[in-house]
């Protein structure tokens, strides 16, 4: 389907793939995405280089980009990583972008001083036995302290991309921008502009990095607490944006049930319980 082939940018491009929000339960989760009209995929487990890589994911597949929920799985170095990543605050811990060429991303990070790790080959099994593949470049907690901030390349897009994955009822159709607390905006927006390749812009309060598709804005807490309603403290991921058909209906959902609204000039932020964590800005 066409909404699968264009989950891969073109030579050159770069796209925001996906965020991620690290939990200690998968069905938790998935319970309430569920409850606010989200088509969730099954849970699988990851694979790197052919052994368990210690985490579990289920999905909520977007026209453009995805959202993920991960936990971990296995008392292995990775889980133990994602549960480091979780401890500091609930909510999104990942930013990913996605790239044509996962190999050269890895050569210009290496470059610019990133120390990016060996390229891991990943893959999980759905349950109807097809196989999801891509490649992911890692960079040391160090060199971007904010999140797991990595890179994607999507080798099967028509795996998860599918009718099924995308058969949401709230209007929502697409990831838009990641919003990173930092104590210093411009200091933390040019690394990641070197990390990104992209050109730092500035956004009134805030710093703007445009991709392809999808945007990064790095601002303070005390800035990112008037947008989002809350942020937590830097470094950190704060929330993210969502493309919305209907946004007036989306947000009556998330008020009856409970989920706290803020209204500001760049929207309605909804503050997302323990069980999921962060913020989503409509």
């Amino acid at each position: 389907m066409r909404i699968a082939e264009n989950q891969t940018p073109a030579p050159g491009a770069l796209h925001l793939d996906h965020v991620a929000h690290f939990v200690p339960d998968l069905g938790a989760a998935a319970l309430l995405a569920r409850s606010l009209g989200f088509a969730v995929t099954p849970e699988s487990a990851h694979r790197a280089q052919g052994a368990p890589a210690g985490t579990s994911n289920r999905c909520l597949m977007l026209e453009e980009g995805y959202i993920e929920i991960l936990a971990p799985t296995l008392d292995t170095p990775n889980a133990a990583r994602v549960r480091s990543r979780m401890a500091r605050y609930d909510g999104v811990h990942l930013a990913c972008f996605g790239t044509p060429d996962a190999e050269a991303e890895h050569r210009r990070l290496a470059g610019h001083g990133f120390d990016p790790e060996p390229l891991v080959s990943l893959e999980r099994t759905l349950d109807d036995g097809s196989s999801v593949r891509f490649k992911v470049l890692y960079v040391p907690p160090e060199r971007m302290p904010e999140g797991r901030i990595q890179y994607v390349q999507q080798l099967t897009p028509q795996v998860i991309w599918t009718s099924g994955s995308l058969r949401h009822d709230n209007g929502i159709v697409g990831l838009k921008a990641v919003y990173v607390v930092a104590e210093n905006p411009p200091e933390v927006a040019a690394r990641w502009a070197r990390f990104a390749g992209l050109l730092p812009r500035p956004d009134g309060a805030l710093v703007r990095l445009d991709c392809d598709r999808g945007q990064v804005f790095v601002g303070t807490q005390t800035r990112l607490n008037e947008i989002l309603g809350k942020a937590p403290l830097s470094p950190g991921l704060a929330g993210y944006a969502l493309a919305c058909r209907d946004p007036q209906a989306f947000i009556a959902r998330c008020s009856k049930l409970g989920l706290a609204v803020h209204k500001s000039a760049a929207g309605h932020a909804v503050s997302l319980p323990a069980s999921l964590g962060g913020v989503w800005l409509i």
